[in-house]
């Protein structure tokens, strides 16, 4: 094993991360996590000028924006465990990881920008999730090898909190782009963030360890994941124009259970089960499904009810990503002192209070102020909340499986994000109330609190009287 794999393995801080050189590595975990995410949401906006303009049915448009969303999703679980070595044998070195992710991101999205026909465009996004699920899977690592121990939380805030800022504030900057420069411009928004960030891993990142092609097995694990998941977040994009399409999530079924029986789920899970993060991965998915289907809920109901355009909506929404994003470094602040688990429970409790507080808004007009302040209250308990409950997950990992248990703790936020939506308007549309749904975000942000009250098990290889176990085998 090579010297980059060992401290991998034991997520030590990095050789070169001395002094201001640490930070910078943060903030390029930050700036990424948060270009990642904001593709998920930026191009929404432009789905009807792009068909206008590429001349395809609104249908076909979508998959500029669901191309992405699927690709990332599908390959979260399988790129966690190429990272790790899982089914190579080798680990891959941070170094190249970075870069390579990072300049293929880039090139997809220049790509995109010039798409003569849908076709290209779906090509290219496709490929441009893939990149963005090897930077999802990085990112964490990256912040979290970057400094000492004792600074670990504060810096897993940065793109923990960063990431979840992009998707909000995607439709925003999606849509002034838009009309500023036209559709093409939201592929390339994100160029200047890619070359800054990779001019200074090239230079601050130790040269050590390769990149290893996947093996077979987890190129077979990919299709199975990504067929599984494409499925189930298909049937969801969907159901919101016709329950029927639920049906579809029972597709899901098959290649995920044929995966969790085979090498590459077993493995997943032995990571999950020794690291004991299965409820604060519960915790995370409840809690994204709260914040993306209180999202939903709000900015539709501003501009249906309340007549607002979409940039007035998304400047009524601002106050939440503001919030979040003053309160996320005193949340890692606050966990390197008190505790990650204190400090997360702390932040979630303070986002179902804010959420809870929306409910009595129910039906009744709705004004700026009415919404500002309830939002800052559930801005600010996310941003407490991101960064400890990040740094519970990787913190608890098992040698030389910090990649597989982030893929999974970032898998949990993305179908949070999808679930969310989907199942805010399937009780919307049975109940005929917006309250409902509200109703459906706080109980999911009070189900995260339940979940992290709970005491968290002593990981397996941290137990007393045991030795550091390695990670599950790749020839298991």
């Amino acid at each position: 094993m090579t010297h980059d794999a060992q401290d991998a393995s034991r997520g030590t801080t990095l050789p070169a991360a001395e002094g201001r050189s640490r930070w910078l590595l943060v903030a390029v975990a930050g700036s990424l996590s948060f270009v990642a995410m904001l593709d998920m949401n930026v191009v929404n906006v432009s789905l009807s000028e792009i068909s206008r303009d590429l001349r395809v049915s609104p249908s076909m448009a979508q998959w500029a924006a669901l191309g992405y969303q699927l690709a990332v999703v599908s390959l979260l679980l399988p790129a966690g465990r190429w990272l790790d070595g899982r089914g190579t044998g080798a680990k891959i070195g941070l170094r190249p990881a970075v870069l390579v992710s990072v300049t293929g991101f880039a090139v997809c999205g220049l790509l995109s920008a010039a798409a003569p026909w849908m076709a290209w465009l779906t090509v290219t996004r496709i490929a441009q999730g893939a990149f963005g699920s090897m930077l999802f899977v990085l990112m964490p690592v990256l912040a979290m090898r970057a400094v000492p121990p004792k600074l670990r939380a504060r810096a897993m805030s940065v793109p923990a909190t960063l990431g979840p800022l992009g998707a909000v504030t995607g439709p925003p900057v999606g849509g002034m782009l838009l009309d500023a420069f036209g559709w093409r411009a939201v592929f390339i928004v994100k160029l200047p963030v890619c070359i800054g960030a990779l001019l200074v891993a090239a230079r601050l990142l130790p040269r050590a360890g390769k990149l290893h092609a996947p093996g077979g097995r987890l190129l077979a694990d990919a299709a199975l994941v990504g067929s599984g998941l494409a499925a189930l977040l298909l049937s969801l994009s969907l159901a919101s124009e016709s329950p029927g399409w639920l049906l579809l999530a029972a597709a899901a079924l098959p290649p995920l259970a044929w995966w969790l029986r085979g090498t590459g789920g077993r493995q997943v899970c032995d990571v999950v089960r020794a690291s004991g993060t299965q409820r604060i991965n519960s915790a995370v998915f409840a809690i994204a499904a709260g914040f993306a289907s209180m999202h939903f809920v709000m900015a539709l109901r501003l501009q249906r009810e309340g007549g607002l355009s979409a940039t007035a909506t998304g400047l009524t929404m601002l106050s939440f990503p503001l919030a979040m994003g003053l309160m996320g470094p005193l949340g890692g602040r606050l966990a390197d002192r008190y505790g990650p688990q204190a400090t997360a429970l702390t932040g979630s409790a303070i986002t179902a209070l804010g959420l809870a507080l929306l409910l009595p808004l129910g039906n009744d007009s709705l004004t700026w102020g009415d919404i500002a302040w309830r939002l800052a209250i559930a801005g600010s308990g996310m941003g407490l909340y991101g960064g400890p409950v990040q740094t519970l997950v990787m913190s608890s990992a098992p040698p030389g499986a910090v990649g597989t248990a982030g893929s999974v703790v970032q898998l949990s936020r993305s179908l949070g994000f999808a679930v969310g939506p989907a199942l805010a308007t399937a009780v919307w549309g049975i109940a005929g109330a917006a309250r409902s749904a509200l109703v459906v975000s706080a109980a999911a942000a009070c189900v995260a609190v339940l979940l992290l009250s709970l005491r968290r098990p002593v990981p397996e290889h941290e137990a007393p009287g045991t030795d550091a176990a390695p990670a599950p085998s790749a020839s298991r």
